[in-house]
């Protein structure tokens, strides 16, 4: 394994902890494996309740029991779950995700704007009082949205602020607004994982990009070699096929050259045991470097 990149705005005397923060949610690997919980506000209870989906879903508290029961790199959610459930579950290692907005306003309506919800220095005071492991801080910018410069200057300080603080900085990077024609376009992808590069991130979560006519997992590699030292996970999407995304999952890990993935929908939307398995699984590819055919047999033991 190569040693972990310590990024120069990290204090010396906060380099231990940074350290500890990174190995944690790498499981002390090159890749993580992020298990997304903050579809609450994001796409609200259409992603918890309704056809096709477990009645487990239905209660906030499911996240924390699969986080609890499986093997994860880290619990992505927001702050306010955390402080109501944390305290039950202290052995997650957790992101805090400090900007959300819904789904309800769409962009024909308005250009996308997801303003920050807290400082990292109440995360880091939280952490402090709760003992909890906070490991990780995350922000959502939408390039291509009017107020892309908000966006981006909030995230420039974030980064930096979690740095100071040992945290681990991670992005989320979506192309949308109306002069976006197309979010999946590889080049604005890859232009994505560029700008987390410029604002010092050390992962970066895309869309998985899309081409007619083109392998999705050979145009991937532009987004990679984008990033540079910034490490890139793929957007799980909507629910599929277990196979289907095991494979989709581990060509953009073996051939496009991503360091993981953030799934959410594919693990949350499943009954608790089910969706234990399936963290188990996309954990082993990650992690462990398993076959599609091993996950399969984890997931479906």
């Amino acid at each position: 394994m190569e040693r972990q990149f310590i990024p120069a705005d990290v204090p010396f005397k906060k380099r231990v902890k940074f350290i500890e923060n990174y190995t944690l949610i790498t499981q002390d690997s090159e890749r993580m494996m992020l298990f997304a919980g903050d579809q609450k506000v994001e796409h609200l209870n259409k992603d918890f309740y309704g056809e096709n989906i477990s009645k487990d879903d239905a209660d906030p508290e499911h996240l924390f029991k699969i986080a609890k029961g499986s093997k994860i790199g880290v619990f992505a959610t927001q702050f306010g779950l955390i402080s109501k459930y944390g305290l039950d579950y202290p052995e997650i290692p957790y992101l805090v995700k400090l900007n959300s907005k819904t789904n309800l306003v769409k962009t024909e309506q308005a250009d996308p704007f997801s303003n920050q919800w807290l400082t990292v220095d109440k995360v880091a005071r939280f952490k402090k009082q709760s003992l909890l492991k906070i490991a990780a801080v995350g922000y959502t910018i939408y390039i291509g949205s009017e107020f892309e410069y908000k966006m981006l200057k909030q995230a420039a300080n974030i980064v930096n602020e979690a740095h100071q603080n040992g945290l681990v900085a991670i992005l989320w990077i979506y192309p949308r607004g109306k002069a976006v024609k197309d979010e999946k376009d590889p080049h604005l992808i890859a232009g994505a994982t560029g700008i987390a590069a410029c604002l010092g991130a050390d992962f970066v979560k895309v869309n998985y990009p899309e081409k007619k006519g083109k392998e999705s997992k050979e145009i991937f590699k532009e987004a990679v070699i984008s990033a540079g030292k910034t490490k890139v996970v793929c957007a799980g999407g909507s629910s599929a096929d277990p196979r289907e995304f095991f494979q989709r999952l581990h060509d953009q890990i073996f051939i496009s050259g991503a360091s993981g993935n953030a799934t959410g929908r594919n693990i949350h939307q499943k009954d608790l045991a089910t969706a234990i398995k399936m963290c188990n699984a996309i954990s082993a590819i990650t992690f462990d470097s398993k076959s599609v055919d091993e996950a399969m047999n984890i997931y479906q033991s």
